[in-house]
């Protein structure tokens, strides 16, 4: 697709970062808002939408699994839990090759851009062969990957991930895991490699992921931190009993509390689910302006449980949103997740919002901020930020102004994204992809080799 560069586009509506204006025209150059001026006529070669909002991070993606999106809904002989599931994953994982990983992982980033997000946090963990030696290059899997988002336009967070352990306390990893496991020299190279990507590639930053408190031991959580240098810094954490079990038993603390206490939590880490934390966890993690990077579908997937969202944002915590296992991809099913947990949760209705406010607006603002923090990217439409936005367009032609737009599209799917613009070019036109019949097929046949 071409750049819309100094392209007029006129929208009955925008949401801004003062909040909405109407009849709004907007202009482009070198993949920014050039110009934005309500109040206005559209000019004749003007595009025409209804409403324009801004485009959504995706703070938390395992692009692989996309793959597996389905195969695992089977019970077993006991009760199916996240670890049965990741027995699952572990055997899909193994089975794929950088081709079969570029196939899926451009699936993903279409339907990804079709909802409504920019860019992908992909937290990245499938480094080496199939046998877990690295490959001749070996960031050949972040290639894959990296080849994707370059394919479908979609902008990249690459957070390649630090894998050494099977569990707490440095135990050896497990022959199944062998395709994640790095040392800290290995690892270092491959983010030299993974920097040496994004150098070449506007639109493409890096940052780093030890995958959890399990697969990593305190100082090479320290030496990791140290090597981002001040860049995104994503952990799995607290997502399942289990796991505080765990790590109770290893350290006598709680995985946030040990993070809390061991370590120098700022804006630029991202603790991924954090599903399972106390009063004074939740506090602590909002003081200290990390994200939570929430992926409500996957949670409910796997049954992890329910954050505390409540607690978390009248602390001042900030989050985004993610779709994890990319079992189902859509802003309006993640925030409608995370809204619909906190009302059974609590026995009450519209939690996520101030009084008087629209719950769809506090939940898409607050996600969208949260996003970029986590993806160090800028987010909102105005004046000099990144022409990522998306055009919604109400079902059936019925007008919804203001908020009632994003209540209908959250909560009702009474609008749906129609076109979506990553820094100015327009990925998605009439709800597709513009190369959507190539990446799909490509898709479904890598799945027939996949599957059989």
């Amino acid at each position: 697709m071409k750049s819309t560069d100094m392209n007029g586009i006129h929208a009955k509506q925008a949401l801004t970062p003062d909040g909405w204006r109407s009849n709004v025209r907007l202009t482009i150059a070198n993949g920014r808002i050039a110009t934005m001026q309500p109040d206005c006529a559209a000019e004749p070669g003007d595009e025409r939408h209804d409403t324009l909002v801004p485009a959504m991070p995706n703070v938390h993606s395992h692009a692989f699994q996309r793959g597996m999106a389905g195969l695992a809904e089977v019970r077993g002989a006991t009760a199916d839990s996240f670890w049965s599931w990741r027995t699952t994953m572990y055997r899909f994982a193994l089975s794929m090759t950088p081709d079969q990983v570029h196939a899926v992982a451009a699936q993903l980033y279409m339907e990804m851009l079709e909802s409504g997000f920019s860019r992908v946090g992909e937290f990245h963990y499938l480094h080496h062969d199939h046998d877990g030696h690295a490959y001749a290059d070996i960031a050949e899997m972040a290639v894959s990957i990296d080849a994707a988002a370059q394919e479908t336009g979609i902008g990249l967070t690459l957070l390649p991930v630090f894998y050494a352990h099977s569990t707490f306390g440095g135990a050896a990893p497990g022959t199944d895991q062998r395709r994640f496991i790095n040392t800290l020299d290995s690892f270092s190279r491959l983010m030299d490699r993974c920097d040496a990507i994004a150098a070449t590639r506007p639109g493409v930053n890096v940052g780093i992921a030890p995958h959890s408190l399990r697969a990593v031991t305190p100082p090479q959580l320290e030496a990791l931190h140290a090597m981002a240098n001040g860049n995104p810094f994503h952990i799995h954490v607290a997502e399942q009993v289990k796991e505080v079990e765990d790590c109770v038993a290893w350290s006598g603390a709680r995985p946030v509390e040990w993070l809390l206490n061991n370590t120098a939590i700022d804006h630029t880490w991202c603790l991924i689910h954090a599903t399972h934390m106390t009063l004074t966890e939740t506090d602590g993690v909002a003081r200290a302006k990390a994200v939570a990077g929430l992926c409500p579908i996957t949670e409910a997937n796997l049954g992890d449980g329910t954050f505390p969202a409540e607690r978390f944002l009248e602390a001042g915590g900030a989050f985004g949103i993610g779709s994890d296992s990319n079992i189902l991809i859509g802003i309006d099913d993640e925030l409608r997740q995370l809204e619909y947990s906190q009302r059974l949760l609590h026995r009450a209705r519209n939690v996520i919002a101030q009084a008087g406010g629209s719950t769809g607006r506090m939940l898409l603002e607050r996600a969208m901020s949260g996003g970029g923090q986590s993806l160090a990217v800028e987010t909102g439409l105005s004046i000099d930020k990144p022409a990522s936005f998306l055009s919604l367009k109400p079902r059936d032609d019925i007008p919804l102004d203001g908020d009632r737009i994003l209540d209908s599209w959250l909560f009702a799917k009474g609008a749906a994204p129609d076109c979506v613009w990553v820094d100015g070019v327009k990925q998605v036109e009439g709800g597709r992809h513009h190369a959507r019949k190539a990446i799909s097929e490509r898709f479904a046949r890598t799945m027939r080799d996949l599957v059989g």
